[in-house]
């Protein structure tokens, strides 16, 4: 296994960003519907005062009956990022708030995850594998 990196220049220069193919989006479950969606294949969760938020594939959300208000393409950054790394969320969403892209990032254990608005995955795909040349 790989040791995490926390440098933000040999993080940027190995981010090798991967845009998954399914369309994702977020939502939230009222706690009366919680045992049947987190019994779907989700993507992510995190409990908020308001209920259970989740991240799942459309046509998950969508067979459940959850409503959402937009849609994403989910960008891996498959380099082992640090939790404790400083920088690389910032400079992530910084590259992409240029382009006028937004960007919801969930930092897991191994990798961090970009959800971006699925019209402008590819672009947003460009700007992440920009920051390795730079």
């Amino acid at each position: 296994m790989t040791q995490p990196i926390d440098d933000l220049s040999a993080l940027l220069s190995q981010l090798s960003p991967a845009l998954a193919d399914p369309d994702f989006v977020f939502c939230t479950v009222p706690r009366a519907n919680e045992r049947a969606v987190l019994s779907a294949r989700l993507r992510g969760t995190f409990w908020e005062a308001e209920g259970l938020s989740v991240i799942l594939e459309r046509a998950e959300a969508d067979r459940l009956g959850l409503t959402y208000t937009s849609v994403h393409r989910c960008i891996t950054l498959e380099v082992h990022s640090s939790l404790t790394a400083v920088g690389l969320t910032a400079a992530v969403s910084s590259a992409l708030s240029s382009a006028g892209i937004s960007a919801n990032v969930v930092a897991a254990y191994h990798h961090d995850h970009v959800f971006v608005p699925a019209e402008s995955a590819e672009t947003a795909l460009s700007i992440l594998e920009a920051l390795v040349r730079a």
